[in-house]
């Protein structure tokens, strides 16, 4: 399976060896990644960007990929994070296949794709090879890193193994270790790829073959957890589809509007996500707990979070994948760090992906946190 690379990605070599926590290690790895803005003399003005699990590096347009990117709405000059002002980097997980050494990247003691041979994946990992691209990058310290979803997750990862590295911290819809819940969701997405008879013990690339089934509802699965309850009864109600767009000869096929957006959502997604990578990336959240280093006491783990100086979490009301709890959670902790910690809970509807959609609620709340950080340490906050 070819690797999916938006124009305009930049890659940053990681350091060869790159060990990695659970064993092993990357030979020849690199890291995609994309930017915005400019840096400052001082290098003080640096956002870094965490990533859910299937996005790329390409946050927003600019001049080397003019596409619009996953979040538009949020980056560029004017916007939220606000390119005038700020240098923006948004990175493309390590492990994924839109950019960054992963599973269906090529081995290079091999010559052919790693599949199953790569390494373990942790969430670590992840943020130790953004680590290595911010100091690549000449950067000493972060004005802010930002985190949603999986990338929540790998910023707390990224404060804990590199104290300092960030004055400001921004987790939205985060966690500081998985729950039983959306582990046993992740854990029927991945059986339903492996139980694909086409995935072939993740060898579908030799024999010519693809886990279509098993991506479509591995997929199916996260997108409900993804949005909620109140939003599929509201767009969708009980709506049938049309006569013509039924296949009346399937007795059991697609009847409702919910069935054939889900159907439609999942199309688009088989071919442009590789197998292999979303099975790793999906376990290395469940393996995540920030507290495994402290006797398995997530609190203890994030009150040791003592190098960020301010922030902002935000969670959703009707998030049931990272639900609101954990967000609360995180904004306790960072507190008994002594952080000055502001908590935002979101009554958006759409869920977990409300962070995507919710311009209206999550523009205003990340414009003033952002607007009120000063671009150094020394630099009292106004815009330039």
């Amino acid at each position: 399976m070819a690797e999916f690379i938006p124009p305009g990605t930049r890659w940053f070599a990681l350091p060869s060896p790159f060990p990695m926590k659970r064993g092993g290690a990357l030979h020849g790895a690199r890291l995609a990644y994309e930017t915005w803005g400019r840096l400052d003399a001082a290098g003080g003005n640096a956002i870094l960007i965490l990533t859910g699990m299937s996005p790329d590096a390409h946050a927003a347009s600019h001049a080397d990929n003019p596409a619009p990117g996953w979040w538009e709405w949020m980056v560029g000059p004017g916007k939220p994070i606000d390119t005038r002002r700020w240098f923006v980097i948004c990175v493309n997980a390590l492990g994924s296949c839109k950019g960054s050494t992963g599973p269906a990247s090529i081995d290079p003691a091999t010559g052919a794709p790693y599949r199953l041979g790569f390494p373990a994946l942790s969430i670590e990992d992840g943020a130790d090879a953004a680590a290595a691209l911010v100091r690549g990058l000449g950067i000493a310290q972060l004005a802010c890193v930002v985190g949603n979803s999986m990338g929540g997750m790998s910023t707390l990862a990224l404060l804990a193994r590199h104290p300092g590295i960030a004055r400001s911290h921004i987790n939205i819809c985060g966690a500081a270790r998985a729950l039983p819940f959306s582990i046993a969701i992740r854990s029927l997405q991945r059986e339903a790829i492996r139980r694909d008879p086409e995935w072939r013990d993740g060898d579908y690339e030799a024999a010519g073959t693809y886990p279509e089934n098993g991506m479509r509802m591995a997929r199916k699965l996260g997108v409900i957890t993804y949005r909620s309850a109140l939003e599929w009864d509201g767009r969708f109600g009980r709506v049938r589809l049309d006569a013509e767009r039924r296949d009346d000869e399937d007795p059991f096929g697609l009847e409702f509007e919910v069935e054939r957006y889900l159907e439609a959502h999942a199309r688009r997604f088989v071919h442009a996500f590789d197998p292999n990578s979303y099975l790793y990336l999906s376990r290395s959240m469940d393996w995540f707990d920030l507290g495994e280093a402290h006797g398995g006491d997530t609190a203890a783990g994030l009150a040791a979070l003592t190098g960020v100086r301010q922030a902002l979490v935000i969670g959703v009301r009707t998030d049931i994948l990272f639900p609101i709890q954990q967000q609360e959670e995180i904004a306790a902790g960072l507190r008994q760090a002594g952080c000055e910690t502001r908590f935002l809970a979101m009554p958006s509807p759409q869920g977990h992906d409300a962070f995507l959609v919710d311009e209206a609620r999550f523009a205003p709340a990340m414009a003033g946190f952002l607007g009120a950080l000063p671009c150094s340490a020394r630099d009292p906050g106004k815009v330039a």
